[in-house]
This record gives C-alpha cells, structure tokens and sequence, in this order.
C-alpha cells in the first residue's frame, strides 16, 4: 500500500491533519482515508485537545466547521493536477503488471504456476517498508527532498519503458518464446514495480509541501483519481484495444488479425510520456511553491512535514522496530498475514480461468469497465459506513461477503457455456459476481485503513502507517503464487487417440496409456501429445479443489481465531498501540492519547 508519512514528530504539532492515502494492490483498487484533526481517548471517543487548541492557537470554531467548508482553493488547481499527473503515470505499470500482462500469458496457455511466477514481479509494493526511510533521509539540497527522487526515478522508469516495448512483443510472440523470456519479463516488472513503488514514497511526500494548508486534504484525492485512471487505462482500455476481436466487431469494416496497439507500443508511448513530464518538472516546478499570507493562516493549523526529532535512516529504522515489539502490533500482522488466504483462488485465478474458458478478454474488459464507476461509489459509501467506533466490524462482514463471491465464482467457471458462447445472463451473472466481490473489497479496505489511522501514533505516524500498511499488502501477496501452483498440481489432464471410440478419457485401451505424455497437463507434456496424434483432454479441473480449500480454510480461520481476535484489538483502548521512548518533554515522551 502506498502510505504518507510525512507526519509531524513534534508535541507542538499533535494536531496536525495527516492525511493517509492507500493503494491496495491485492484488491486492485485505490482508496483514501483523512485523519481526524483529533485523537481518540482510551474509551474510543473522538475528542479535540482544547489545551494543546490553545497552545497552537487554533480556532477551535474554525477547526469545527472546516469539514464542511474546505473546498480545494483555485491556487491549488495546478499543483493538484500535478498530483493526480504524477499518480497517473504510476498507475501505469502498476495497470499492466497487475492486470494486462497475467492475461495476456494466460491467453498463450501458461499454467497458472508460470503465471504465478510472474506474480513475483508485484511484490516490491509490498516490500517498500524496507527502503522508505532512506527515500525520506537521503537528497540533494540544492534539487529538493523529493525531487531529488522523482526526476531520476521517472527517468529511468521512462527509459526502461521504452527499451522494454522496443523488445517485449518479440519476447510474447508465441507460447515457447514466452516460456523461454519469462524469467526476463518477470524481472523486467519487478524493476519497474519497484521504481514505481519508490516513486510513490516520493510523491506521497512532495504531496504535504507542493498544496497549501487549505488543501492538504486534497492529495488522497490526487492520488485516487490518478492510480484508479491509470491502472485502468493500462488494464480495461489496453486489453480493449489490444484485442484484435474488439477492434474488428467496433472499428473496422475489414477484420485484421492484430488490435490497434500492441503491448510494445504503448509501453514505447507511456515511457515518452514519463520523460515529457520530467521534463516539464525539471524546468517548471519547484521543490517548494510560494502560498499567499492569507492562504498560509486561514486555518492556522501546524503541519510541519520535517521531523524536529533526528530524521537519519536509523532512527527511522529503530522507530520501526519498536513498532514491531507491541504484543497487540504482532498479532494484528498475523491477523493481516492470513486473513485474505480465504479468497486467493477467486480473486487470483477465477477471471484467468474464464479466459480458459473461452471468455473473450473484450468481454472482460467491459466487465472491468463497468465495475469501475462502482468501485468510485462503494469506496465512499464504505468509508462512510467504517467512520465508527467500531471500524473492524465492516471489515467482518466484508470478509465473509468475499467468502460469498468466491463461492459465486465456482459457480461461475461452474456454468460457463459448453458452447463456448457467451449469452446475455451469463455476461449479467459475470458483472454481479465482479461487483459483489469489488464491493466487499473494497468495505475491507476502507475499513482495515480506518482502523489504522485510529490506532497509528500521531508522533510516529508515518513510519507506523507505513509499516502496517506494508504488511496488510504482504498478506495479499505470499498467498497468491501457492494458490496458483495448487491449482496445477490439482489439474490433470490425459492424452488420448482421437480416433479410437473410448468409453472415458481414462480407458485402459488407451494407447498413450504407458508414454510419459499421457499426464499431458503441463504445456511440454501436451505439445508431444500432439505431435503423436493425440488429443490432451482434460479430467480433473484443479480451480475448483484450489478455491474450496481457500474457502473452508478461511471460515475455519474466520470462526475459529480471525472473528475474536479482531474483536479483541478493536476493544483495546489507544494507550495499548502506543511505543514509550525518551524525548524532549520532562525527560520522557510517552506515545499515549494527545
């Protein structure tokens, strides 16, 4: 998850507003959720300290009404743009490794192993804990704290964009060539995830200094509406375009055999696009905007993005760690470790597996295309519903309505045509099982973010959020390259003579019975099944295995340890989230309710 941490360190700025923002990448879905300008008491009450109101000089009747009245100020308008500009580039890569690119090999008959493997390529989103302190300590003066890490990073992000599409169509030309490249293709994505990923540490940052005070709120929403668009531009629109079928039925009079883009030209033109905006950063924004006197104290609100405390990378690194020794800190990362083991089948294989099927990825791109004004309209209605004392109980029901669509998925792979067509119920039956499992995601989400943001120490906020949010990611992740591996283990298929009347796939007068390409599953065992005058027929469907074992072991876990044990940390006051270490007021800082 993509996590600010740019909170103030200083007692003099408890009341600073952080803002939070989160990309779930495990979900495939960008959510945001503000901090309260408050604090929660041991009793779960929202309070406002008048005291340290007083101390800050900030009025409170001003404070009271800025939810209502803050609007983003007109001088905010070109920076905020920046903002959403700068995700949306991000969200490009992050559209094809997590969506595009899984599709496109399933398309070429990869087992779901060797996409798996792919799926590796995803993980340093879920990793950047380990190197955010040194893109928050390390910079150049004289470039700017985060400029020093956007321009270089976006320029070799851009260049590797345009080297990758220059070669990758000819890597992905046929099945043997993919098979042959694709430990390249998956390390060339993980190089890119992982620039992207430091990227957002980046902009995260450079969010708090770029907008004024009045529009601090507004760089979650940045960040929303530029990695929601560019995720779906490299997913729903590249796969649509990408699609010889679709452009043939919509666009052409004459069908040809290719779609208007291939998967190396729009990487060629997105890498063009990253270095056209570094470029315009480089000469036309600096590292911190000039804000108008009236702008700077209309809330008069302290949101210093420095830390008053030694900012170095060990002590960075060291304030992590004393996060990770709270008792309640490691249960909650088990919590978070196993708690999406429920539905990895559903959300990792179930879309591929009606790819399998014959479900034509035009189909699926307009399926996407429809859940995604939903996602917008769900992710505010759930924050909404999540905005409680009691924000894990969301979270419950969204867990077992995850349950639910993964058993609706079984029974949509179930009752795919044997036709092959696709009729109208069937595509409508699609659409709801999308949006029911996006629905509860995305209530999970919401919620878990909420939860963090109450629980988070204001001084340490970054670092905290940071750390949980990575290991919510994480979660999502490990899982996914097991589920994926069962379900090939759990396949099987069986090479048979076309020709000869057998009574079943398994008949013992089959005369492949005895050849080491009778269990034909795999893509080298199937292919000499061919070239012997076979047919590879399946006889076992590993999916459906994989998915009831993720779903009986997630009602275990739900019923047996996840339900109490989420309501057990949801019942411990604030004081228990809390780390004790040596300060500057009275000797001793107490990370306790402010």
């Amino acid at each position: 998850m993509s996590t600010y941490r740019g909170s103030s360190h200083s007692p003099a700025s408890r009341n600073s507003g952080t803002v939070y923002t989160d990309f779930d990448l495990d979900e495939g879905h960008i959510q945001s959720i503000p901090s309260n300008l408050s604090y929660r008491d041991d009793n779960n009450n929202y309070n406002v300290d008048e005291d340290d109101g007083k101390d800050n000089n900030i009025d409170l009747a001003i404070l009271s009404n800025s939810k209502k009245e803050m609007t983003l100020p007109k001088q905010d308008y070109p920076r905020f743009f920046l903002l959403v500009l700068l995700y949306f580039i991000q969200g490009i890569p992050i559209g094809l490794a997590f969506g595009s690119v899984p599709f496109l090999l399933k398309s070429n008959k990869l087992t779901y192993s060797q996409v798996g493997l792919f799926s590796l390529a995803t993980y340093p989103y879920s990793l950047k804990l380990l190197w955010s302190p040194i893109v928050d300590s390390c910079y150049v003066t004289t470039v700017g704290k985060r400029r020093s890490w956007i321009i270089p990073i976006q320029c070799i992000s851009g260049f590797s964009l345009i080297y990758l599409g220059s070669t990758i169509d000819s890597w992905i030309s046929d099945n043997d060539l993919i098979l042959q490249n694709l430990t390249v293709l998956s390390f060339s994505f993980f190089f890119l995830i992982l620039l992207c990923a430091t990227q957002d540490i980046a902009v995260d940052g450079w969010a708090l200094t770029i907008l004024s005070k009045n529009a601090l709120s507004y760089a979650s929403t940045a960040q929303t509406i530029g990695l929601n668009t560019g995720y779906f531009v490299s997913f729903t629109i590249f796969l649509a375009f990408n699609s010889q079928d679709f452009v043939n039925k919509y666009f052409r009079t004459i069908p040809k055999d290719y779609g208007f883009v291939s998967l190396g030209q729009y990487m060629v033109l997105s890498g063009i696009l990253y270095l056209a905006i570094t470029i315009f950063i480089v000469i036309f924004i600096p590292e911190n905007p000039k804000f108008t006197t009236q702008d700077s104290v209309k809330y008069n609100l302290e949101y210093d993005t420095s830390d008053c405390d030694d900012d170095s990378i060990s002590t960075v690194y060291s304030k992590m760690f004393k996060v990770l020794k709270l008792k309640n800190i490691q249960t909650f990362i088990i919590l978070h470790l196993v708690s999406k083991i429920a539905f990895q089948a559903n959300e990792a294989a179930t879309n591929l597996k009606l790819l399998d099927k014959g479900f034509s990825r035009e189909d699926l791109a307009i399926t996407v295309l429809i859940d995604f004004p939903f996602e917008i309209i769900f992710g505010y209605y759930a924050a909404r519903w999540s905005n409680t004392n009691e924000p894990l109980k969301p979270w419950m029901y969204g867990y077992l309505g995850r349950i639910i669509a993964a058993i609706l998925g079984q029974i949509l792979v179930y009752s795919f045509p044997e036709n092959g067509k696709v009729n109208t119920p069937y595509f409508i039956f699609v659409v709801l099982q999308h949006l029911m499992s996006s629905f509860m995601s995305t209530i999970q989400f919401v919620s878990i973010c909420a939860f963090h943001t109450n629980i988070a120490d204001p001084l340490i906020g970054g670092t905290y959020m940071t750390t949980l949010n990575t290991l919510s990611n994480l979660g999502g992740q490990w899982p996914k390259i097991i589920v994926l591996s069962l379900i090939d283990k759990f396949s099987k298929s069986i090479c048979i003579n076309p020709n000869l009347d057998q009574s079943s796939p398994i008949d013992q007068t089959n005369p492949f019975l005895k050849e080491k390409f009778y269990s034909c599953y795999s893509n080298d065992m199937k292919a000499l099944c061919i070239e012997n005058g076979g047919s590879c027929v399946p006889v076992k469907d590993g999916y459906y295995t994989a998915n009831i074992i993720c779903i009986v072991l997630g009602l275990i876990l739900y019923f047996g340890w996840i339900r109490k044990t989420a309501k057990y940390l949801e019942s411990l006051p604030i004081g228990s989230w809390r780390v004790k270490e040596k300060g500057v007021r009275n000797g001793i800082r107490s990370h306790l309710p402010l």
